[in-house]
């Protein structure tokens, strides 16, 4: 009955909008960079001395409708492309596509220029979404390659543990939480070891959208926030690269056309290949020998990432990709542990764009894989293991009336995780699991003639399957804008996802990051208390959350702009570790209490906070100011006690702190400075109560415990309930370019980062009381030659 509706919906809206169709006619197109036919994003095309128009897409894809008929003007306008003008004829019922190629400068006219940046805050909703583009990421301090991680950690609400194995935690949620998605693909582990990289190139990015909270319906599958990355073809013109060498690593980027793109915008084909390595293991022990907290060993962190995409691009428009990647991850700490990880992926993309209509269709399809593993040197027993792997696959279809947009389309994902782990307690852990999941979604993008309301509702079905569970979820965005200058926004939605991470959220240093897929209701808790001592049946592992986002934009002068937004996630349910299991999976004793047995806890979380984003740019300077406060809590019941406990989880930060300041100069603007400062408050962590001697007599009925040696052990006191000392940073940066050639320029980039050389906490030991510190200051150099 429900799909029904759904399809007698769409074929009503369909029916409805052909009638404006033949009264009227419609102008759609792509735009494309002139030097190396990459599609512009983000520009303006429009009909001069009108307020009809719109923005190209990640594809450069833009589509005008219900024109009356006349002669036009048609304008292509963007910051850094000169603008384009072309004089077309609408008739009714009349379809013109056309496909333009701009020359890069910038030469635009003040009124245009207005005109471009008012529609973008005007006609879209941009509720809890930060686009990025390699341009902006290029303005902070970079150590080594400018780089996605870095930028993410001075974004609203985007909270860091550490530059050592620190995870980012968006406005609440973890990273488990966090869905990314490069060209479509799910990537489980984006980030590697060093928080200070990624496994994504800078140079072959695209554009990255993050939305930290109240997303759409064409996402799903996970309760927190989504990740949105993008990479661009390679040249169609000519071969181009980059070749890079910095004390951290080195960095090789080719590119070029297999079929090369001519003026008639003939049909061609293209190919990108980048690589990255890390030989910071070798030269940390020359360059940076007190870093390493007194080991000797230098900073044992290797990683090597791999990425590769062919494209085919029609006369037409339409698109066909194919790409892989392989991203590999290590660390040695030789006398505490190793750990060691791998994720491939390979998968096609796709954009069909009819000529004869204003729809434009996506589509994707794509297998990753991702395995972690532990060792302890000193306990050759003692090892960790966790794998996942899938299949994804979808379709979105894009209809442009007016300016209004409906989009729809489905989703399938084949989930397959393999776990096996001893926690503290010598309980064994293991488990397999495969998973299908389909989705389908439905969003309608409606904005009046003056664009004072744009309102889009959607609507998510996400069936799981193999657990035989449905799940609706509504969900709704809202822009209201009161003068050109002043916008309210909000947005909110229900979520869902069976994924869960094979580590718990206490533990507060764990570089073992494995997954586990909806666990099976035997190994959990069969009820929980909820956070008012309410005892709740669990009916199935599908976690749940809503959330809830307000705020308002302000254009305070002509270069400031103001974000302000407030917003709460809750989270229904959440499947965590059992930290006090102490019996095998094996175990069949039913006067076993769950709390002690099951492998797995029902817990609940809430995060409530408000961002502050400031931003000035003018021409040669650059300035982003960040602050946010936050409120995370956990409830954990235990059912045979009934006590509820209320902690913080270990990334709680209440206050974060981030400015980040570039200034280009020179005649030729050839140089930059930039600057980034970040401040945070202490995290929670468990104090240390006491120490016990641990006997373990493993069976032995014959133990004696009088005279047998146990192992040194702690009592931790009441969770989280102690703070670190706090966080701050500071970091400098300089560039110099140099043109070589026409089309070859040397770039040095020379800074530092903890350029005070603060001793910020990464963690004590808690039986030798050895501070272990994060980074030191680490002057870095990088010099790449582009050509």
């Amino acid at each position: 009955m429900k799909r029904s509706c759904t399809f007698f919906l769409i074929l009503f809206l369909a029916v409805s909008f052909r009638g404006f169709a033949q009264n009227t006619g419609s102008v759609k197109g792509f735009v494309y960079d002139k030097a190396n036919g990459e599609p512009v994003p983000f520009c303006n095309v429009f009909l001069q001395s009108t307020v009809i128009g719109a923005n190209t897409d990640l594809n450069g894809f833009f589509s005008i409708t219900r024109i009356p008929p006349g002669d036009y003007i048609l304008l292509v306008t963007s910051f850094d492309y000169d603008t384009i003008r072309e004089t077309v004829s609408i008739k009714a019922g009349d379809v013109l596509n056309k496909k333009f190629f701009a020359n890069k400068g910038g030469v635009i006219l003040q009124e245009v220029e207005v005109s471009t940046t008012a529609a973008q805050k005007l006609e879209q909703t941009q509720v809890s979404v930060n686009r990025i583009d390699p341009t902006v990421i290029n303005k902070l301090p970079s150590v080594g390659e400018p780089d996605l991680a870095q930028y993410l950690q001075v974004l609203p609400g985007v909270v860091s543990t550490g530059d050592q194995g620190g995870q980012l935690y968006i406005r609440g949620g973890l990273p488990v939480q966090n869905k990314v998605l490069l060209d479509g693909l799910i990537v489980y582990n984006p980030f590697h070891s060093i928080g200070l990289f990624s496994v994504f190139d800078n140079d072959i990015m695209k554009n990255a959208d993050v939305y930290s909270a109240g997303f759409g319906a064409e996402y799903g599958g996970r309760t927190s926030s989504i990740m949105d990355i993008t990479t661009r073809d390679g040249n169609k013109k000519h071969t181009a690269g980059k070749v890079a060498l910095s004390t951290f690593g080195a960095k090789a980027m080719l590119e070029g056309p297999l079929k090369k793109l001519k003026e008639d915008g003939n049909t061609s084909a293209s190919y990108v290949f980048s690589a990255k390595h890390s030989y910071l293991p070798t030269t940390s022990k020359l360059l940076y020998p007190y870093a390493d907290n007194g080991s000797g060993n230098g900073l044992p962190f290797y990683f090597t990432d791999l990425y590769g995409k062919v494209s085919i691009n029609s006369t037409g428009g339409s698109k066909f990709s194919v790409f892989g990647f392989n991203f590999n991850d290590k660390v040695d700490f030789s006398s505490i542990a190793t750990y060691s990880w791998t994720n491939m992926g390979i998968g096609t993309n796709f954009v069909l764009v009819p000529a004869a209509n204003n729809l434009l269709i996506e589509g994707v399809f794509a297998y990753s894989k991702y395995k972690i593993n532990f060792t302890n040197p000193l306990l050759r027993t003692d090892s960790k293991t966790s794998g996942v792997s899938g299949v994804n696959t979808g379709f979105n279809f894009v209809k442009f009336i007016g300016k209004q947009e409906l989009r729809f389309g489905f989703e399938g994902v084949i989930t397959n995780t393999d776990y096996n782990i001893s926690n503290p307690l010598g309980a064994n852990i293991s488990l397999n699991r495969s998973t299908i999941d389909v989705a389908g979604f439905l969003k309608y993008k409606f904005a009046d003639k003056k664009s004072r309301v744009v309102f889009e509702p959607s609507f998510r079905t996400q069936y799981y399957a193999t657990l035989g569970v449905f799940s609706p979820e509504p969900r709704a965005a809202l822009k209201i804008n009161v003068t050109k200058k002043i916008r309210f926004k909000g947005a909110a939605g229900l979520y869902s996802q069976t994924l869960m991470s094979a580590n718990s959220d206490r533990d507060i240093v764990n570089l073992f990051y494995g997954f586990i897929n909806a666990p099976e209701s035997q190994n959990i808790s069969a009820s929980y208390l909820d956070r008012n001592r309410n005892s709740q049946n669990v009916n199935s592992s599908v976690q749940k959350a809503r959330h809830a986002v307000a705020g308002f934009e302000f254009d305070l002068f002509k270069y400031f702009e103001l974000n302000v937004e407030a917003y709460e996630k809750f989270f229904n349910t959440i499947i965590n570790i059992n930290r006090d299991k102490i019996y095998d999976d094996n175990d069949l004793n039913a006067s076993r209490p769950d709390d002690v047995k099951k492998t797995f806890v029902i817990e609940q979380g809430r995060a409530r906070g408000l961002d502050f984003a400031l931003k000035f740019e003018k021409k040669r300077f650059y300035l982003w100011a960040v602050y946010s406060i936050t409120f995370n809590n956990r409830w954990s019941g235990n059912t045979q006690t009934g006590e509820v406990m209320n902690y913080p989880p270990n990334f709680d930060r209440r206050h974060n702190v981030n400015f980040v300041a570039s200034y280009t100069f020179g005649k030729k603007k050839n140089f930059e400075v930039n600057a980034r400062w970040n401040y945070g408050t202490g995290f929670p962590f468990t104090q240390t109560q006491g120490y016990i001697n641990q006997l373990n007599p493993q069976g032995n009925i014959n133990y004696n415990f009088g005279t047998g040696n146990g192992t040194l052990n702690y009592i931790p006191a009441a969770l989280n309930q102690g703070r670190l000392p706090d966080y701050h940073r500071f970091d400098i940066g300089m560039k110099y370019k140099y043109n070589i050639a026409e089309k070859s320029t040397l770039e040095i980039n020379a800074g530092a980062t903890n350029i005070y050389n603060r001793q910020n906490i990464f963690y004590v030991d808690r039986f030798t009381f050895k501070r272990i510190n994060q980074l030191p200051i680490m002057p870095n150099v990088n010099v790449s030659i582009t050509f």
